[in-house]
């Protein structure tokens, strides 16, 4: 198999470099039960809400806008349940010399806290969130913002999801796309599987 030598790499944040599910299920549990609405099961919040824009997702289930502003608030309170993922540094390490972001449907604010709290900011040249485009992914927008932020065309640059979402935006962007678990252009387990694909 031939190694692929792309421009940059751009990263989903959430279930690729840190594991935050259970930050952000307490996070709506709360805003929804501070709403008087009922909580909902971690299975729940894995089916309809995991890995979508969340102010989308919860507008078109009808619900009040601010119980987005209110979990991104409660998110604070359950940081500490953020986790790094076993070899997510080492491998950025060896992806010196190729340009790297972010791209995530987390709220700005909470994405930098996330990665200052861990110490990976610095290994970043972007950080592209929901705030900074009009709608997150599977919308392709993010991906091509991150893109003009590096300078890079965004059919040599990879795209690392686990979602459908993040395959769809990359797809539509024009990228090749690396899912976690997931069905794309290249399958893998964890983001350590990545370095086997590129020529360094």
């Amino acid at each position: 198999m031939d190694k692929l030598k792309p421009d940059a790499i751009l990263f989903d944040m959430d279930g690729v470099l840190v594991d935050s599910l259970d930050s952000w299920w307490a996070a709506l549990d709360d805003a929804m039960r501070f709403f008087k609405q009922d909580g909902l099961s971690r299975e729940e919040f894995v089916e309809k809400y995991w890995g979508q824009d969340l102010y989308y997702t919860l507008e078109k289930l009808g619900f009040d806008p601010g119980i987005v502003n209110r979990c991104n608030l409660a998110y604070e309170n359950h940081i500490d349940k953020v986790k790094i993922y076993q070899g997510v540094r080492e491998t950025l390490g060896r992806l010196d010399g190729i340009k790297k972001g972010i791209v995530t449907n987390t709220p700005r604010n909470r994405a930098f806290q996330v990665v200052r709290m861990l110490g990976i900011e610095q290994l970043f040249d972007t950080i592209v969130t929901s705030d900074d485009v009009s709608r997150g992914k599977p919308s392709p927008e993010i991906v091509f913002k991150a893109c003009k932020n590096l300078g890079v065309e965004p059919e040599k640059t990879i795209l690392v999801g686990d979602t459908h979402s993040d395959v769809d935006a990359g797809h539509d962007a024009g990228c090749r796309v690396f899912g976690i678990d997931i069905v794309a252009d290249y399958t893998i387990k964890n983001i350590s599987d990545l370095v086997g694909f590129l020529e360094l």
